[in-house]
């Protein structure tokens, strides 16, 4: 076998949440239990994708200097 020969299926990065190998009727999680805390931590604003300045300029707020 050659490097530019894959040896197989790769495996499924960890489960974000614990560490355990992700499940596939899961995934990226590894539990249905995994994929709820994660949900949780969207829903009650733990996880925030930051946007931009200008969102801000948007909302009524001063535009920064």
């Amino acid at each position: 076998m050659t490097a530019d020969t894959p040896a197989g299926p790769e495996a499924p990065p960890p489960c974000p949440i614990c560490g355990k190998p992700a499940a596939p009727a899961f995934r990226p999680f590894c539990s249905k239990r995994c994929a709820d805390v994660d949900l949780q931590r969207w829903l009650s604003g733990r996880y925030a994708i930051p946007g931009r300045p200008e969102d801000a300029v948007a909302d009524g707020e001063e535009p920064e200097a």
